[in-house]
């Protein structure tokens, strides 16, 4: 009777619905589960037959995911030899990734197996391809995140970076490799020794920024230095704009990724190496100390110039790049003219500050907000005071940016508990919307200055740019597309025994880089390179 009770509450809803009815009857009088438990007499005696259905239902459902796991095993000795990726993650740097997975499937020998918390989104992914499966999950999910890395031959991660860890660990422990786009962590970099132990492969930094800038920075620095040629200064850009036909506002950028991340980018200290000194720059100048990059001859990128702002940590690449004695190292982000100066308002002002919430925030304006910023002077307008504030007019290029944002708008915020930053955020994806009739561009630069063996100083520039599909296919960004098909191809690569690295790992070493930057050349994702001369002014 017990383990019928257990067997009945673990089989959804209707068996509780049946567990619960009979105890009701029971203490009506009637036969059925209730009157077993009335018979049992003390109190005592009926917690402790409690305790002991807990105990069994315990059991049972220990059984069920022990079963769920075995018939995926079945599954996948039965599947005529193919070998079963499982993707954790189905949003949208993950479709360009799916897709190359599903197109490879028959040829490759695999089959893919394809979870996210909303099960309908994978299944409309999917279409009904061959090869091909869907599950739900949820990263509070333990037991089935270990079943099914359990049963798979390569896990690709593709959640939050900070939820990476519940994935890549019980893989590595299971001893099956791993692809993800974002960056290793201090979680994920203390899993390396127990990767190498169990044979197992965690490929970090395989989306496009990290991923194809480390593929290709390195493409071009090992065929320096196979020419015998010292590397005397790197700086590398990346940056995911708005395509020029899409280019319709003052700020000449969207949203075409998470806002988040662009609202909190630049926060702390910058550093890099600049002519053999170690460089600082805190994060209040980051926006007003830019460097304006010309990328030539490159028809894709459309304007040639572009403003560039520090990244947080160029120093961490100088050992994996392999230029720990070279004298400038410099990575940054890339961004259209005017978007720099404009965006140095909210860092001075305070607003991508998100360490304080501002009380009663939902009931409060734009204008009220943007004047809580500024001097205490109620006989002048908040535009005045603004533009008093920044030292510039109301015709100014910055002025009309923030006007036309809407920030001095009598429009309530509507955000309870709202943070500084997630005002900004708020009022920032209202205008700057991205939408499937638009197009964005990633555009990616290298300016790699060398000695030659003879002693002459040249100069590599070295661009790539991706545009999105747009209304053809608006799933198919830049930004999904740069991100998704290395995570794709370093996925072939692996499941082919070409990639012999054990280990924590980012795609540096040419087992990866070569064959991931010839086949997106393929896709039209191609590095354009040129080497010329440089004229260095001669030092006083």
């Amino acid at each position: 009777m017990l383990r019928w009770v257990a067997r009945a509450w673990t089989g959804g809803a209707a068996g509780r619905s049946a567990v619960a009815q009979g105890l009701v009857a029971g203490g009506a009088g009637t036969t059925g589960v209730g009157q077993w438990v009335r018979r049992k007499g003390t109190a005592a005696e009926v917690k402790a037959e409690a305790n002991e259905v807990a105990r069994l239902q315990a059991e049972l459902e220990a059984e069920e995911v022990e079963h769920q796991r075995l018939t995926v095993e079945l599954q996948k000795s039965m599947s005529s030899g193919r070998k079963s990726i499982c993707v954790f993650g189905a949003g949208l740097s993950a479709k360009a990734a799916i897709r190359y997975l599903v197109d490879h499937a028959e040829e490759c020998g695999w089959h893919i197996h394809v979870g996210d918390q909303n099960v309908d989104t994978v299944h409309k992914l999917l279409e009904g391809r061959p090869n091909t499966s869907a599950f739900a999950f949820d990263v509070a999910d333990a037991e089935t995140i270990e079943t099914e890395v359990a049963a798979a031959d390569l896990v690709i991660s593709m959640v939050p970076a900070h939820l990476h860890g519940r994935i890549v660990r019980p893989a590595v422990e299971n001893g099956v490799d791993v692809v993800t786009a974002s960056y290793v962590s201090d979680e994920i970099r203390e899993l390396d020794a127990l990767a190498r132990k169990r044979g197992s492969l965690v490929m970090m930094e395989c989306g496009v920024d990290p991923g194809i800038d480390h593929m290709s920075a390195m493409h071009v620095l090992q065929n320096i230095r196979a020419e015998g040629g010292t590397v005397t200064s790197f700086e590398s850009f990346t940056g995911g704009l708005v395509a020029d036909d899409s280019d319709d506002n003052p700020w000449k950028y969207k949203f075409t990724w998470n806002p988040r991340n662009v609202v909190l980018a630049g926060q702390g200290v910058s550093k890099f190496v600049y002519n053999g000194t170690l460089k600082y720059m805190p994060y209040w100048q980051l926006f007003q100390r830019i460097e304006h990059v010309e990328i030539p001859e490159n028809p894709l990128a459309g304007a040639s110039v572009f403003e560039g702002y520090a990244n947080r940590d160029s120093l961490s690449y100088r050992q994996a790049y392999g230029l720990e004695h070279c004298p400038t190292v410099f990575r940054g982000t890339l961004r259209k003219p005017g978007f720099c100066a404009a965006w140095d308002v909210f860092v001075q002002l305070g607003l991508t500050d998100d360490s304080y919430v501002i009380p009663d925030s939902e009931n409060m304006t734009y204008r009220q907000f943007i004047n809580s910023f500024l001097m205490w002077r109620p006989e002048d307008t908040v535009e005045l005071k603004l533009a008093y504030h920044l030292g510039i007019s109301f015709e100014s290029a910055v002025f009309e940016q923030l006007r036309w944002l809407g920030i001095f708008e009598h429009k309530k915020i509507g955000l309870p508990n709202a943070t500084p930053a997630k005002v900004l955020e708020k009022l920032l994806t209202s205008k700057l919307v991205f939408t499937e009739k638009d197009r964005d561009m990633l555009v990616m630069f290298h300016r790699i200055q060398y000695e030659t063996l003879s002693g002459q100083n040249r100069q590599v520039s070295a661009s790539l740019v991706s545009i999105g599909e747009g209304e053809s296919d608006p799933s198919m960004t830049a930004m999904a597309k740069t991100v998704g098909l290395p995570v794709g191809i370093v996925t072939k690569l692996i499941l082919q025994g070409k990639v012999t690295a054990r280990g924590v790992q980012i795609p540096t070493f040419d087992e990866v880089t070569t064959p991931v930057l010839d086949e997106l050349a393929t896709l039209g994702i191609a590095l354009k390179e040129i080497d010329e001369p440089l004229h260095l002014a001669p030092q006083s």
